[in-house]
């Protein structure tokens, strides 16, 4: 395990940016478009760190050049790859002193234990890639051509003990063209994710969307305060 100490900026308490913390394991590049547009003041967020379950995922270069905290849980120091109790250990205890507003998984490839979703610091959204509820788990653009799906895309859902399962905040769509393949619609659904990831979080920043309710909500609990079904973005690829 290796945890860096960059310091971030103080935060701007007349602003309250949402403070963010992302979950990775991959290439990063949802962390670099909520990153661009943290910079650019677009999107009112401030991302408090990033944890990588990989020590080569490309995403920890990515936060390391815009001096965000970044904490590498792959191994433990005898070597061997870190099991899910002790990465789950060691992340919840960095998020606590992080204390986030919002956990974000962006390619983020462990499934984590019930008991670590419910005690984490702050609400936890995940982006996948399909419309969900179809299509959970992996392999999803290789699953919808094998099907025949004339749509698919992403979708941001609260995260839950039950894989992929959690309430729908938000969707974006495209037509599957007669010539994709696996690679080519994966492609153009990230395309999709790099416009969803940060709408859907602008909609939480400014309380549009309250993840804490639609948390509580999707425990079980109901509130008269939200709709039936949780809001939905659509954006056309």
């Amino acid at each position: 395990m290796s945890v860096s100490t960059l310091s971030a900026d103080p935060i701007n308490q007349a602003n309250k940016p949402l403070r963010i913390a992302v979950l990775v394991s991959g290439s990063g590049s949802n962390l670099q478009v909520l990153i661009d547009a943290m910079q650019a003041g677009s999107l009112p967020i401030e991302i408090v760190g990033v944890i990588s379950n990989r020590e080569d995922a490309y995403a920890i270069t990515r936060a390391q050049d815009a001096n965000i905290p970044i904490a590498v849980l792959s191994h433990v120091a005898k070597g061997k790859r870190m099991g899910i109790k002790t990465f789950e250990s060691h992340a919840n205890d960095q998020l606590t002193v992080w204390q986030p507003d919002l956990i974000v998984l962006a390619g983020f490839m462990r499934v984590l234990s019930a008991g670590f979703i419910d005690n984490a610091p702050a609400p936890m959204i995940n982006l996948h890639p399909s419309l969900l509820p179809v299509y959970k788990g992996l392999d999803t653009h290789q699953r919808a051509i094998q099907a025949g799906e004339r749509h698919h895309g992403c979708s941001i859902h609260v995260v839950t003990a039950e894989l992929d399962a959690g309430a729908v905040l938000t969707q974006a769509l495209l037509e599957v063209a007669q010539k994709d393949t696996a690679d080519s619609l994966q492609a153009r659904v990230q395309k999709l994710e790099h416009q969803l990831l940060p709408w859907t979080i602008m909609l939480i920043a400014k309380d549009i969307l309250n993840i804490n309710q639609l948390t509580t909500q999707n425990n079980g609990a109901k509130s008269a305060n939200l709709p039936a079904l949780p809001l939905k973005l659509w954006l056309n690829g």
